[in-house]
């Protein structure tokens, strides 16, 4: 991923989680960085004007309610805009209302070619409330695709929990999503550098660090969000793969959050790293050799999984043995 992409931290959380304070913590720290900040509903987030100036951020708020799809366009003119500007940012953080999906942001830098020349994704942020996470995994879809789109989880108000309450918290996040990195907090009391310029949502730096990221058996769920994990062993035809996968995500991109590969591809050196948001598809030859026992991983994360069929789906990519 070149470097002079803008990288872009979008930042989600159920209503109270804690999205407020963490953002008044990126505002205020002293980081040497200059960032702006996309939100929603500037009034409901409440951080003041005085704090945001005082801060040396640019806030650009976004009124028509919820950044969803209805909204994208909004997003795509105010990243375009500031990156024609003289004076440039060192990223920049979309704030989302507590009661959207994440998903269409992060679309907005597959679909749109304007946006994804200037900006990447760096990582999808989620704040979580340990004390009332259990109960909104059990009544709100939100809750779950925050927590299913996340490349980064904030477990936050653990002042309010005991320490095995903690722990089943945190195997509820890991049955929704094995991939996240997740971060204990109180007060969101976490490092910024932490957070941002994470390079999470770039799937082909994460396997050049850590070869077995995707090395994954769980299977669990919670209350209809699924991880599923699959390995085969022999190589890939590409050709297949894209049919089965280009019908896979038209026909069920809308259950499919998630999906996230490092492929053998038949007569290719190179690994490939392959992630997909709902139907919004990506994909590159990785640098690092395929290895003498290589296999190809696919997780899934999404509602309605059907796991036989997905497995067979994978395993009918194979060259014929």
């Amino acid at each position: 991923m070149s470097d002079s992409l803008v990288p872009v931290t979008v930042l989600t959380g159920f209503l109270g989680a804690g999205k407020t304070t963490l953002l008044n913590r990126i505002l205020t720290e002293q980081h040497g960085n200059r960032y702006a900040v996309v939100i929603n509903e500037f009034g409901e987030l409440g951080v003041d004007n005085d704090l945001v100036v005082d801060a040396d951020e640019e806030v650009f708020e976004m009124n028509n309610g919820c950044i969803c799809c209805t909204v994208r366009g909004d997003l795509i003119r105010i990243i375009n805009g500031l990156m024609k500007r003289a004076r440039k940012f060192d990223g920049i953080i979309v704030e989302t209302t507590g009661l959207a999906n994440p998903a269409p942001v992060a679309q907005t830098f597959f679909v749109d070619e304007g946006v994804r020349a200037r900006a990447r994704l760096d990582a999808i942020v989620t704040v979580a409330d340990a004390a009332n996470l259990p109960a909104r995994l059990a009544d709100s879809a939100e809750a779950s695709a925050q927590i299913a789109f996340a490349d980064i989880i904030i477990l936050n108000k653990l002042d309010l929990v005991t320490p095995e309450a903690a722990d089943a918290v945190e195997a509820r996040i890991r049955a929704v999503n094995p991939l996240a990195r997740i971060v204990r907090a109180t007060r969101a009391d976490v490092p910024v550098e932490t957070l941002l310029h994470q390079n999470a949502f770039d799937l082909a730096r994460i396997l050049e660090m850590a070869p077995a990221f995707l090395e994954h058996d769980e299977h669990g769920h919670t209350e209809g969000v699924y991880s599923a994990s699959f390995e085969v062993k022999r190589p890939i035809d590409m050709h297949k793969f894209q049919e089965w996968m280009g019908t896979l995500l038209q026909e069920k991109g809308g259950d499919l959050l998630r999906t996230k590969g490092i492929l053998h591809v038949a007569g290719e050196a190179r690994r490939f790293a392959f992630q997909a948001v709902h139907m919004m598809a990506d994909g590159d030859f990785l640098e690092t050799p395929v290895g003498p026992e290589e296999k190809s991983r696919l997780v899934f994360i999404g509602r309605d999984l059907n796991r036989p069929q997905l497995r067979r789906g994978f395993e009918a990519c194979q060259v014929a043995a």
